[in-house]
């Protein structure tokens, strides 16, 4: 015979079936990239995302299954925990009423911006913040991936070449780039070539707040020069731009002066260590003719010959505005400067204060001449040969010696 079973009544629960998490249980974490994860690494967030993630949370605390015959304790001690809860978060992220050391990597800066931006930090970039090189070719960084980056990069430090390759900034991505170089001081170099001029000429158009631009150090080819030129025409806020050390031509130079030739706000322009040559020295002489803002020019070391020199010298003849000139490092030998002097000798709305020759040999002509210049204009200086000092009106004039080697001298 099978026994029979008998039916137990059940009692009250014990206190520790409770189904409340005690207060010294640990939390889970959230995933990477949470609001949590931003703020245990310092990170500014914004108050409303913090918020937000500590009412989801505490949603998901009040799901808990509990029995029914503990409610009302129950209910109590949530609301105790909750409330600590609150303060708890509080404290760990309202980082914005609190001093922060300078961070010079901008580690939490990155963070922080992942989290405003709405993308996974990229943990390649996380491991090489400390590296003085940073190549981040397809990474696929996008528009926003790129405005985090660029966050960070304004206070980092440690980087000065930077490789952002095939990375598809569109133009808010590059105008964000450009944004970060003109804070960062240390980044001189980034390989961008035409393929990301064209993002940059997109940006440049739209954008005219930003009053100073560093491109130098890149792969910019004559390609580059014809959209960058017809974006500088159209930019109405930049004032300084620096375009050195790269590969500009006879063709893109040629473009690039059109725009010079159109923009009437840029003040300051740097073309040193290109390849303007002859025909490129001849467009800027023709921009110069019309543009009437620019002060410095710097075209240094651009292979510009005796014929592009005089060429040249046509269009700075008219102009009215231009304070400082370098030509240092250019094969257009003693007669070349003397055209070029001769150009401001004859311009009588002349205001150059400034003429750099360095490292091109003169002859006895052309220091006479610098004498004549001098005496027109007061504040004139002049550097030249392998002086390294700027000769002023002041000073005494400078023996220019040549030497000849005579067959059959001893």
């Amino acid at each position: 015979m099978l026994p029979v079973p008998v039916r137990r009544e059940r009692g009250p629960a014990p206190a520790a079936a409770v189904g409340v998490r005690p207060p010294s249980r640990p939390r889970a974490e959230l995933r990477r990239g949470s609001v949590r994860s931003a703020a245990s690494c310092g990170a500014t967030v914004p108050r409303s995302v913090c918020e937000r993630a500590v009412h989801q949370e505490r949603d998901a605390c009040n799901r808990t299954n509990t029995p029914d015959d503990s409610e009302g304790n129950e209910s109590e001690e949530k609301a105790d925990e909750d409330s600590e809860r609150e303060e708890e978060w509080d404290t760990d992220l309202e980082i914005e009423e609190t001093k922060e050391p300078f961070d010079p990597t901008g580690r939490t800066r990155y963070i922080a911006a992942c989290q405003l931006y709405r993308v996974v930090p990229i943990s390649y970039f996380l491991r090489h913040m400390k590296d003085s090189e940073l190549i981040m070719k397809h990474h696929g960084l996008g528009t926003q991936g790129a405005k985090a980056l660029s966050l960070s990069l304004m206070t980092n430090t440690s980087i000065v070449k930077l490789n952002l390759s095939d990375n598809w900034l569109d133009g808010e991505g590059a105008a964000a780039v450009a944004e970060m170089l003109k804070e960062n001081c240390y980044i001189s170099g980034n390989e961008f070539d035409d393929h990301a001029a064209k993002y940059l000429s997109d940006a440049l158009p739209a954008n005219n707040k930003m009053e100073s631009l560093d491109l130098s150090h890149n792969m910019l080819g004559d390609t580059s020069g014809e959209v960058l030129g017809m974006a500088i025409a159209e930019n109405a806020g930049l004032k300084e731009l620096n375009i050195s050390w790269n590969y500009f031509r006879s063709q893109g130079a040629a473009a690039l002066a059109r725009g010079f030739e159109a923009n009437m706000f840029l003040r300051v322009l740097d073309l040193s260590y290109n390849g303007f040559s002859n025909n490129g020295a001849a467009a800027l002489g023709e921009a110069l003719k019309v543009n009437n803002v620019l002060e410095e020019l710097n075209i240094s070391n651009n292979r510009i010959s005796l014929e592009g020199a005089l060429r040249f010298a046509v269009g700075l003849k008219e102009n009215q505005t231009l304070k400082r000139l370098n030509m240092a490092r250019n094969p257009m030998q003693s007669e070349g400067c003397f055209g070029i002097l001769k150009s401001i000798q004859a311009n009588s709305g002349a205001v150059v204060e400034i003429l750099d020759f360095s490292d091109i040999p003169v002859n006895k002509d052309f220091a006479d001449l610098c004498d004549a210049v001098k005496m027109l204009l007061p504040n004139f200086q002049i550097r030249y040969g392998g002086n390294a000092t700027l000769h002023k009106k002041d000073q005494p004039k400078v023996e220019i010696q040549s030497w000849f080697s005579v067959e059959g001298d001893s």
